[in-house]
């Protein structure tokens, strides 16, 4: 890619960034063009469709959560890594309101931009999950689908302005009752 057109891609993924933390990840498109200061068809030129735009956005911050979990797995006790690792993924989703909703459907659709990222993080909180119960400091009964609903559930309460001061502490009950010690 020529220097001028990474640039333009990395302003335009840098102001969509910002208007999504701002409005979610629903916010239209030609307003993150509008605010990046180019036309609408220059930001599909570099990202066709909202998917597209997202999986680049999103992407870095993927590899960062399976990073830290990889970190994770051989680090401190079991149930540790579990609860920091789910601290770590609840608060980067209620970075962009609404991302939670796209990553379940996108584990679910092989089609989608996100879907490659959204399986491999799933696995890394699957394999922490699975240290914890191998050690037997978390629930059997809970597999990586169910871990990743309990993310996304909890990425919505924090999304609630009547209920995101409770958010902290219901963390910590879901915690609690995904440990067994």
């Amino acid at each position: 890619m020529r220097a001028d057109a990474k640039k333009n891609r990395d302003h335009l993924l840098a102001v969509a960034g910002t208007v999504l933390t701002e409005q979610g990840v629903d916010a239209s498109l030609r307003d993150i063009a509008r605010k990046a200061g180019v036309g609408l068809a220059t930001l599909l030129r570099h990202f066709p469709t909202r998917e597209a735009l997202l999986e680049a956005l999103l992407h870095t911050s993927f590899d960062e959560l399976t990073t830290r979990a990889g970190e994770l797995e051989t680090a401190g006790s079991p149930e540790d890594a579990l609860v920091s690792w789910l601290r770590d993924c609840v608060a980067w989703t209620t970075e962009y309101r609404g991302v939670t909703v796209l990553m379940a459907a996108a584990i679910e659709d092989t089609e989608s931009a996100l879907h490659a990222s959204c399986v491999t993080l799933r696995a890394a909180g699957t394999r922490l999950l699975a240290r914890a119960q191998a050690a037997g400091t978390a629930r059997t009964d809970i597999d990586g689908t169910d871990l990743f609903a309990l993310i996304a559930a909890l990425a919505w309460l924090g999304d609630q302005p009547s209920l995101a001061s409770r958010a902290d502490h219901l963390f910590d009950v879901v915690a609690s009752a995904i440990l067994t010690k």
